[in-house]
């Protein structure tokens, strides 16, 4: 059963982030603090086989997607575990969760649907199989600002029509959402979003996902995670394929198989949050990406990272307010 949240004394939501949030050291200081940090490292290193700790304090190595993904899995869910006491001592169990992109995995671990291990050995294959699809083509990723969803939709229809591969894949906040696919295709979506008079901005990623180029990789996947246990969800997860929560584990699989080739409904996940009423959201892992963007949504919701120690005591702070 999910977790009843009804008596919740402040309203409170967990997001998880996605790549793009990693940095050489991003655990240095709270592992100095918190022993949950290199217990969760040893949990993932001893899945996967190699020193994932060693990966966080490489840049070469991190920022590579099959490395990429484990290590952030790992520290958002050590983070998460270092947040368990502060929110049962404030009664804040999370209403819901979510991930942005790989941050799904991340949410799904903190549900007790997988286990640390399974979930990290899951997203380094993932991460591989990723690569695996766009080997020996030249791909890109970017933000188009300033435009609304459908426009950019066209966009990337006429650009695939004309050029080359381009999907919307990520739509973030009401006027962003991030294109990938072919260098040529996101090319031509760059220069018709320019001659709009509109920025794009191009992402520093090694891989585009989310959009058709990821369906080999899409395919693999679903085989992988037939053989991968799932349990019962113990608090909702929102789902980035249809910004919904499953609790059929089939229907949480498949969401995680569509999730890699189709785009991410991050600003219909905040827009739920917002329609039930959450007061707080706190971002789990590395970074405050998810934290700006709440900021920046139709209905704006207050939000805090938790990756440093600083930031744990304002949070802390936070959820002690009436």
């Amino acid at each position: 059963m999910m977790a009843d949240t009804a008596k919740n004394a402040k309203r409170v939501a967990v997001v998880f982030p996605g790549q793009g949030s990693q940095s050489v050291g991003m655990m240095n200081e709270l592992a100095e603090q918190f022993s949950e940090v290199q217990a969760a490292f040893d949990e993932a290193s001893a899945a996967l086989g190699f020193d994932l700790w060693e990966v966080t304090q490489d840049e070469t190595r991190l920022n590579k997607t099959e490395y990429t993904q484990p290590a952030l899995l790992t520290a958002s869910i050590a983070i998460w575990r270092i947040l368990q006491d502060k929110l049962s001592a404030k009664d804040a169990a999370p209403m819901y969760l979510a991930g942005h992109s790989l941050g799904e995995y991340s949410a799904l671990v903190a549900a007790g649907v997988l286990s640390l291990g399974d979930a990290a050995k899951l997203v380094h294959e993932r991460g591989r199989l990723m690569s695996e699809a766009v080997s020996g083509m030249d791909t890109q990723m970017a933000a188009v600002l300033g435009l609304e969803d459908e426009q950019v939709a066209s966009l990337c229809e006429e650009a695939s029509q004309n050029a080359g591969i381009v999907n919307p894949a990520n739509f973030n906040s009401p006027g962003q959402v991030v294109v990938a696919g072919t260098q040529v295709g996101v090319a031509a979506v760059l220069g018709a979003v320019e001659a709009l008079g509109k920025k794009a901005v191009p992402l520093k990623v090694s891989v585009p996902s989310h959009c058709e180029l990821m369906n080999p990789a899409s395919d693999a996947l679903a085989a992988l995670l037939g053989e991968t246990n799932f349990n019962e969800p113990q608090i909702a997860v929102i789902q980035n394929r249809h910004a919904k929560v499953h609790s059929d584990l089939a229907e949480i699989k498949t969401a995680l198989i569509e999730q890699l080739s189709m785009p991410v409904q991050w600003a219909k996940t905040m827009q739920k949050m917002a329609a039930c009423d959450v007061e707080l959201i706190i971002e789990c892992g590395p970074g405050n990406v998810l934290s700006n963007l709440a900021k920046r949504q139709a209905e704006p919701i207050a939000a805090l990272p938790s990756d440093k120690l600083a930031r744990l005591e304002k949070l802390e702070a936070a959820l002690s307010e009436e």
